[in-house]
């Protein structure tokens, strides 16, 4: 296809996402099973189109004047790929299978790169329903973190340390152009360019080895910052597929025990076969049996009270995780934060009950909102005052000589730490540490 044509398939593709609400995962797949002349190149080229037309979704359609797909597309090539009037104009000369010509208000729209006077909700490219949400962490810096929210995100893997070493397997990757992460010492990040193709990590002898794993490296500093130890008693409660529990191993070399669990055990099928590469060996997989939002902690009865930690990896709205699923922002309504916050409640309630004395929670997640943050720790602390929260700086020591310019990046509150794309060149992480005190 030329890029003409992939430019008119994205307006097409992101039409149906728009218009019907429908992720664009699934309407990308739909359309390259009804376009089987569309080769991998030209399916990952319109994808690329679509998802960062869904990152400058609204920015573009206020430089355009208009919120159609057509111009929200065209204004994202000006906005995310910089791309001038003329080189939009070679692309939609009317030719066949190419967008038809610009007009007059289109060329007058993109021969001017500016959101001035934009509202920062548009500037920011997020609903505008989160504006106060937003505001409540960022103040006037709202719009700006949001635009660091909607930038393309790098490929970040993490060594597992239980089979091999960063410095040994750097090398391993130049390929890639691969290069150690600024926070994780177990981190690389591979950048990729607006239109790369994401590479293929999985086919890498490396990671089939379970010597890397694929984890943003917010995502790895949450588990370092529950500073898991070796011959602890661990309770991973949301693990899901396994990524913060197979950090979690490592950190402790195999020694300990971890009780890995989800409240949705569908969510854990991959979890056996991540821990067989990895050679992961001090982990239980404890499936919850029945339904409803206590299962997660039947399988928990005979380590109630026992736990040296609790890690939380929470349920939320995922609006630190804008960077790589973008159209996931605008399918959000303010019903799934209330349910969300419900969720996040509920988990640090069975937290509690799991934890011995002088046993700490780490509470995590994937937002960076107040209202999943700073504010269900501070009502859960004001229910169970038997937990106190532990000062940032001192949660981020483990970093060692890293941890003075992390704490200087990061946005601290007295309820934990908040990374974001802006800061950290992270996903968006928050992340509290609660120790429960000791017995009289």
């Amino acid at each position: 296809m030329t890029p003409s044509a992939r430019l008119s398939a994205a307006i097409e593709v992101f039409a149906e996402i728009d218009e019907r609400r429908r992720p664009a995962q699934d309407v990308l797949k739909d359309w390259g099973h009804s376009h089987r002349f569309a080769g991998s190149g030209d399916r990952a080229a319109i994808a690329g189109l679509v998802y960062d037309t869904l990152r400058r979704k609204s920015s573009s359609a206020w430089l355009m004047g208009e919120a159609s797909p057509r111009a929200a597309v065209l204004g994202m090539l000006r906005r995310e790929r910089a791309l001038d009037a003329g080189a939009i104009g070679a692309l939609c000369d009317g030719s066949r299978y190419a967008p038809a010509p610009l007009n007059e208000k289109e060329i007058a729209a993109l021969a001017v790169d500016s959101l001035a006077g934009a509202a920062a909700h548009v500037e920011g490219d997020y609903p505008e329903w989160l504006d106060p949400h937003l505001q409540r962490v960022f103040g006037e810096e709202r719009a700006t973190e949001g635009a660091a929210l909607s930038s393309r995100a790098p490929l970040d893997l993490r060594v597992n340390t239980l089979a091999a070493e960063r410095d040994a397997i750097l090398p391993k990757l130049e390929h890639f152009a691969a290069e150690p992460t600024r926070w994780s010492p177990l981190g690389i990040r591979i950048r990729l360019g607006a239109d790369a193709k994401s590479p293929a990590i999985h086919a890498e002898p490396l990671f089939i080895k379970g010597q890397i794993e694929i984890q943003d490296e917010g995502s790895q500093l949450a588990g370092l910052l529950a500073d898991a130890k070796p011959g602890e008693q661990v309770i991973d409660l949301c693990a899901g597929a396994g990524g913060k529990t197979l950090a979690l191993a490592a950190a402790m070399e195999n020694r300990g025990q971890i009780y890995a669990t989800d409240r949705d055990k569908r969510r854990l099928a991959p979890i056996h076969a991540r821990l067989a590469r990895a050679g992961a060996r001090n982990i239980q997989v404890r499936t919850p049996s029945g339904r409803g939002a206590q299962s997660a902690s039947d399988g928990l009865a005979d380590i109630s009270g026992r736990a040296d930690l609790v890690l939380i990896d929470a349920p939320c709205t995922g609006t630190g995780a804008w960077r790589r699923n973008p159209d996931a922002k605008w399918r959000i309504r303010p019903g799934a934060l209330a349910e969300r916050i419900n969720e996040q409640d509920a988990v640090l309630e069975r937290a509690a009950a799991l934890v011995k004395p002088g046993g700490r929670i780490a509470y995590v997640t994937c937002s960076v909102l107040r209202d999943e943050n700073d504010d269900r720790v501070q009502a859960f602390v004001a229910r169970h005052s038997e937990f106190s929260v532990e000062k940032p700086t001192d949660v981020m020591k483990v970093l060692g000589e890293r941890a003075y310019l992390f704490a200087r990046a990061v946005l601290m509150s007295e309820e934990g730490l908040l990374m974001t794309p802006r800061r950290t060149e992270t996903d968006g992480f928050f992340v509290s540490l609660l120790r429960r005190g000791q017995s009289s």
